[in-house]
């Protein structure tokens, strides 16, 4: 007899939850179209924003630089968080396993403002000693988005390592496989979708910062969401609007195509077993 409210209650619940998160973002999609220059006012429907976005340089280059940014840190932070992924669940009790638990751990937990902050010091000392970098730019904010970035993607790696199963390794070295053929033909198969969601969610994590990048950028390297604070100030012009439409068309494309890959990788999975 309390299945009907209950089910109502649930459906509802899950109705405002779905609505906060994807209300905002249909509007800034939907507000992209808008004719009128007020952000706010309706005003037609109309796609010249669309075509002064490409004519502003500055957002391009911004653009350009985030994507940059964000690709080269997260495919490095896929590698060097892969292998920190391997060595925390494969080597057993080895000497320092505890301490690189730990730093892989505390960044995830760790303030944005204290990495930033750290992040710069770092590159400020390193300037006065070995006079590199010379200026801050586009390689210090890549490195400091590495830096955190890779502590998620190990956490997703190692979470993986630890539930596969490990008979096809040993079966394959059973057979005479050496370790290194073992890795590539069996186990990065089986953690590539891991993988792809550790690189997602580091590319998304990346051109996503803005604090760190405040903190490691310098004249002339502002990223997208640097530019978008600083025009917050002013007001945000439809040309942004359009812009985070774009970004969000790529981003779920990119995640639909991660989410086939790996659907496609588990019915194969399931298949052969």
């Amino acid at each position: 007899m309390h299945t009907q409210p209950r089910s109502f209650w649930l459906y509802s619940a899950m109705a405002f939850g779905y609505a906060f998160l994807y209300l905002p973002i249909l509007t800034v999609i939907v507000y992209s179209f808008n004719q009128s220059r007020m952000v706010t006012v309706w005003g037609g429907f109309s796609t010249q924003w669309y075509s002064a976005l490409w004519q502003n340089q500055q957002i391009l280059d911004t653009a350009g630089r985030s994507l940059t940014i964000a690709f080269v840190s997260a495919s490095f932070a896929v590698v060097f968080g892969t292998l920190a992924g391997l060595a925390l669940s494969r080597f057993g009790r080895v000497r320092g396993r505890g301490l690189l638990s730990l730093l892989t751990s505390a960044p995830l937990v760790m303030p944005e403002v204290i990495l930033g902050l750290s992040a710069l010091l770092l590159f400020v000392s390193l300037a006065e000693l070995i006079g590199w970098p010379e200026r801050r730019g586009m390689v210090t904010i890549t490195i400091a988005h590495i830096t955190f970035c890779i502590c998620y993607v190990t956490v997703i790696v190692r979470s993986r390592l630890v539930q596969m199963d490990h008979s096809l390794e040993e079966a394959a070295m059973d057979l005479g496989a050496r370790p290194w053929k073992v890795f590539f033909v069996i186990t990065l198969p089986l953690i590539a979708p891991a993988l792809i969601a550790g690189w997602l969610l580091a590319f998304t994590l990346s051109l996503d910062d803005l604090v760190v990048a405040s903190f490691t950028s310098g004249p002339g390297s502002s990223t997208l969401p640097m530019l978008i604070y600083s025009k917050v100030k002013l007001g945000v012009t439809p040309e942004i609007n359009a812009l985070a439409t774009l970004i969000i068309v790529l981003v779920t494309l990119g995640v639909s195509i991660a989410g086939w890959l790996m659907h496609r990788d588990a019915r194969r999975t399931s298949d052969a077993a």
